[in-house]
């Protein structure tokens, strides 16, 4: 099963660049996209709806503005949209999740935060009660695949300059501590690092441009434990540019 996820940065832009084109020759299983920028109901061009796929989106209710969409080839058993956090936070992101038998794959958005007291409150509260639900959720008999921008990186390989990136909201500490106890006690796995252990592997550029600036890697596949034994490839692609951000590609070794 080979997973895609890319932040596009406005989708029209993206397919303008490409997008479509070069999905149409990767044989992907399910593609997650986020920060569409776009309503559901601008998107009927068939550009939109490429062949194949079912194609499902959750926009964010005012024009430009975030939004995630799923494109699968095997239909779901059921769609969730939405985390349904009860203090409603989840809502100033965005998370659209398909559910198969024994599987569910989300397309995620998290909160963007400036080093503002109030922005960076939300993202603290979105992630807190994250947490919380992935940790609920790791006791249900289900695979889950959580792939998007989670605007943060984890460790100082993942980003080019940690000296001075960690003053910066997406690398501070305790975002940080957030990804580790994600990944070292609730039990989840970060699916491309399963297959690719170098550095200078770089998700988003945000100067728009690859290379130039510093590199972050804040777009992630992250899996359950079990999914995260039979990743068999990963990798960023670099030879064509669609946003700031890269598409992450995985192949794990299971059938939907």
């Amino acid at each position: 099963m080979r997973v895609i996820s890319l932040s596009v940065d406005g989708i029209f832009q993206a397919a303008q660049r490409g997008l479509y084109d070069w999905l149409d020759n990767q044989d992907a299983d399910v593609i997650c996209l986020q920060d569409l920028r776009a309503l559901e109901y601008e998107l009927d061009d068939d550009i939109f709806h490429p062949e194949g796929y079912f194609a499902y989106f959750f926009d964010s209710g005012t024009p430009h503005y975030n939004g995630v969409a799923i494109y699968t080839r095997k239909q779901p058993k059921a769609l969730i949209f939405g985390l349904g956090f009860s203090s409603g936070v989840d809502m100033e992101g965005r998370y659209l999740q398909v559910d198969y038998e024994h599987m569910s794959i989300g397309s995620l958005l998290a909160p963007s935060a400036s080093s503002e007291v109030e922005s960076q409150e939300v993202k603290i509260n979105f992630f807190d009660d994250l947490q919380a639900h992935m940790d609920k959720i790791t006791r249900k008999r289900r695979e889950y695949i959580f792939c998007g921008n989670w605007q943060m990186a984890h460790t100082p390989r993942d980003v080019t300059d940690s000296d001075v990136l960690q003053s910066e909201s997406g690398f501070l500490p305790h975002e940080r501590q957030w990804l580790s106890q994600l990944f070292n006690q609730i039990g989840y796995v970060d699916a491309f690092r399963r297959a690719i252990r170098d550095p200078d592997e770089y998700s988003w550029w945000p100067s728009g441009t690859i290379g130039s600036g510093p590199g972050w890697r804040t777009d992630l596949q992250v899996a359950s434990n079990n999914l995260g034994q039979r990743v068999e490839y990963g990798a960023i692609y670099k030879n064509g540019q669609f946003s700031s951000h890269l598409p992450v590609i995985v192949d794990y070794d299971i059938e939907l």
